[in-house]
Order: C-alpha cells, then structure tokens, then sequence
C-alpha cells in the first residue's frame, strides 16, 4: 500500500545542507495530509535553520497525494513515502520510523516551522542525559501566543472533567494540568508527564523498547500512550522551553466534513487510552464524567443566552453549544462515527 519516491540527486544550490553521506545523528519523520502547503514552509524552516547536526528528514503521505512533487524538486534528499492509504498518525510515523537511521528520531508535525536552533537544542538536551526519552518543545501558536497543549500531565477522569479554560487561566502554575513549566520563567530543561506529538524527540532505543506507536490510535493520543508506556519503562520525559516551534495546529482535522471532529475524536481517543492502561470500568467512568460536564456547559450556555436575551457573543456561543453536543452525544455513544473511525486503524 507504500512505495517509496526517490527525490534524486541533492540540489547543488540548496544552502548548508548537512553532509548525509554518514549515519544520520536524527531522523525527522514527518506525516502529512492534505496539508501540502504548511509542510514545504516547515521544510524550508528544516533546512534553513538545521545546521552543524547530521539529519534525515522522511515524509510519509497518508494518501492526500498533494505534495510528493514539489517536496523531491525543492528538497531532494527528503525521502517521500508515498501511501495509498490513510493510515492515521501512528501506523504513519512506525512506516517511518522504519525507514529511519538515526540515534534520535523527531517526530513533526507538517504544520510546524522550527526557529532557531530548535532541534539542535533538544538533541544536545537528550545527549546530555542519558536517562532521557522523550524531549519536547516550546511550541508557539499562528500569532505566537504560547500553545499550552504542548506539555500536558497524564489524563485522568478528575482532570479531564474539571479542564476549563476558567480553571486553567486561574491556576495556571498548578501540576494539575501539567503545564507549570511554561509559567515558571525557568530556563533548564524540566521533568514532566505529556509532550504534543506536534513536536516529540525520542531516542531510537527507548522508542524501539516501547513497541513503537500503538497503532489501535487512528489519531489524537497517541502521543499520550507514547509518554505513558516511556514513563512506565523507567525513562524520563523532558520540556526544554529553550527550543521554540511554531505549531499552527489543526489544519488536517479541521478539513474533516463532520463539524466538532478533533473534540470528539480527542474523547474518542482519550476513552482508548484509559481502557487500555486503566481498564474498562475507568473508561466508562471517563465518559459517564465527561456526559455530565457536557451537560453542565449546554446548561451554563443555556443561561447566559436567556439572561442576554442572546445578544452576548451570538456566534461564540452558537459555536460553543455545537461543540458541546457533539461532546454529549459521544458520551450517549450516539456519535457512531468517531468509533468507526477510531476502530479503522
């Protein structure tokens, strides 16, 4: 269902590009769909910003068939994985793990645009501590506000039922959330639970020891697992905020026709892991928790549009009851959608 494009031979006019003719010290496995456009602009932040590090850089297409010329005619040593299948974030990034040589392997995504010195950094971080998985990034949204998903703490079903953006702006420092290093103002590289699969580096070894990605993840989680199974075989989990990322974020999702699909699919997502590291009777607690806060927002919106007589933020609000409906729906198991796709894997 692959075949593996050649891109011919390097571009003499390509500026500071790494000699490859060794090992490469890290493989950067990127899984693209349909978001050609953001991935040659993460590629040119590759090139342009990687040097002084030996690198591979593999791109796998999850079937969108949108970018595999214009990726081997302005960058010729990335190797394209062309699939005639969506296999979903995981089994995408095994595909091209397998492909891989490098000690380190950063897995990005294609809507990112790496700054600086970023993957150096995080490389010399995990280099110096032998003891190290996985590193992540500062990761920085479109208008470069700070993407606090980039670091998360474990899910369980008490911080999945109280995570509210009220709650989190007022107690952003809390270990509750697990995102207190990116309001501590420190430097150093700090100990954490959850790294965004956006930007995640993991040493070869650790990633091989841990089975790779447990491909029962069409999407969304994965990520999640990947921590918790490194965590559980010994290794530490690092944020360096010293690297920095621009994430723009979503833009394969949001392409889905059914509207609320990263909502619904994150729960989706979320009620796997549970089952699969906690059991079934903590995952259907889970979605029980996750019905009642459904129904506790629809009710809050419920008020406020009645007490504003639905003058205040018309649309937000529209937008809000939408999203929580589908979240209400998936706990009554009414979504059947988002387990067909979840079981396509």
């Amino acid at each position: 269902c692959c075949c593996r494009l050649s891109c011919g031979i390097a571009n003499l006019f390509l500026p500071d590009i790494p000699d490859m003719s060794s090992t490469p010290e890290l493989s950067i496995i990127i899984v693209n769909w349909r978001s050609a456009a953001f991935l040659r602009k993460c590629l040119a932040s590759i090139f342009a910003n990687t040097k002084n590090l030996a690198f591979e850089t593999i791109v796998v297409d999850n079937a969108s068939f949108d970018g595999a010329d214009a990726v081997c005619a302005e960058y010729p040593l990335v190797q394209y994985i062309q699939s005639n299948d969506n296999l979903g974030f995981a089994k995408a990034n095994n595909l091209g793990f397998r492909h891989s040589k490098g000690e380190f392997v950063l897995l990005l995504n294609p809507d990112t645009e790496v700054i600086g010195d970023a993957l150096k950094t995080i490389v010399e971080c995990m280099k110096a501590r032998p003891e190290v998985g996985i590193v992540g990034a500062k990761l920085f949204n479109s208008d470069m506000t700070i993407q606090t998903s980039c670091i998360q703490a474990f899910p369980t079903v008490l911080n999945q039922f109280l995570d509210t953006e009220f709650l989190r702006n007022r107690f952003p420092r809390s270990s509750f959330w697990g995102t207190w290093p990116l309001f501590s103002g420190q430097t150093e590289p700090s100990q954490i639970e959850v790294v965004s699969g956006a930007c995640l580096l993991i040493r070869r070894s650790v990633f091989e020891q841990v089975g790779l990605f447990t491909e029962n993840f069409f999407m969304y989680a994965e990520d999640v697992d990947l921590c918790y199974k490194v965590h559980r075989a010994g290794h530490r989990i690092l944020y360096d905020g010293r690297a920095e990322v621009v994430h723009h974020g979503g833009q394969s999702s949001s392409k889905e026709p059914q509207s609320n699909f990263a909502t619904v699919m994150t729960r989706e997502s979320l009620h796997a892991f549970m089952a699969i590291h906690r059991g079934k009777t903590y995952a259907a607690l889970f979605q029980f928790a996750i019905g009642v806060a459904a129904c506790f927002r629809l009710l809050l919106l419920f008020g406020v549009y009645v007490l504003t007589l639905g003058q205040y933020q018309r649309q937000a609000v529209r937008v809000a009851v939408q999203k929580w409906k589908g979240v209400l729906r998936w706990s009554l198991g009414l979504e059947t959608w988002a387990h067909r796709s979840a079981r396509a894997s």
